[in-house]
């Protein structure tokens, strides 16, 4: 794949991941040395109580910490502000997504998008995820496309890659799991270039997942009504 020598920056938020972490970071890294170009990882220790921070550590990463459990959203924007790339990727830490997938979701970003979301909906990858989570899921893209007119398969994706701009033209308010719907509105409502790729998702390998299904989904539906009402971009 040809590509221009832009930086990478990945951006992965970990809470309590230790034994995750670190196949992690060793993929996304042997991934990103095939692709050629120069490139950083940075995770953000969301507040573990484990030994997440330490297995960071041991591989090619820049840690930093929130000290205390703030949430996806708050993390996801200190690793934003710190990122140096002019292309960014954020993923989860919790083995679900697949970091081989990373060439496919750029490829889109330099043929023009301005955000490439990974879907787990397109083909079969949504065998996967739990069904209430698919339920969830739907049901939100539904309400995404009624108020923006566009249409995403999987508005809740943590695995994206940016232009850095865009990131930098968005006010990301969030602090928690809806952040993600948060920036899928907002990229929708502002008129940039959304491409969706498949990818494969995988249940997490270790540990139990941290979104709770009533408390996080209230949220999310909360972030989408506010959102729809204040989606514009910085002044």
């Amino acid at each position: 794949m040809k590509m221009s020598p832009s930086t990478i920056s990945v951006v992965i938020p970990a809470y309590n991941e230790e034994k995750n972490i670190g196949d992690m970071l060793f993929r996304t890294n042997a991934t990103l040395e095939t692709i050629g170009v120069p490139y950083e990882i940075i995770v953000i220790d969301d507040g573990s109580t484990d030994k997440t921070k330490l297995m960071a550590t041991r591989y090619k990463a820049t840690v930093l910490s929130n000290g205390r459990n703030r949430g996806k959203g708050y993390a996801l924007k200190k690793g934003i502000r710190n990122a140096n790339g002019s292309i960014l990727i954020t993923m989860d830490a919790d083995g679900s997504h697949q970091p081989e997938d990373i060439p496919k979701l750029l490829t889109p970003l330099l043929n023009g998008a301005d955000i490439v979301l990974g879907s787990r909906f397109i083909g079969k990858q949504q065998y996967s995820t739990k069904k209430l989570h698919i339920f969830g899921n739907k049901i939100f893209n539904l309400l995404i496309a009624l108020l923006t007119g566009r249409r995403v398969t999987d508005s809740q994706t943590g695995f994206r890659v940016y232009k850095k701009k865009v990131i930098e033209d968005i006010e990301i308010a969030s602090d928690g799991y809806e952040v993600d719907t948060e920036l899928t509105l907002k990229t929708l409502k502002n008129g940039y270039r959304v491409h969706e790729e498949p990818i494969t998702s995988e249940r997490r390998k270790n540990g139990s997942s941290y979104l709770n299904p009533l408390r996080d989904g209230v949220k999310i539906f909360k972030t989408i009504i506010m959102t729809n009402v204040n989606a514009r971009k910085k002044d």
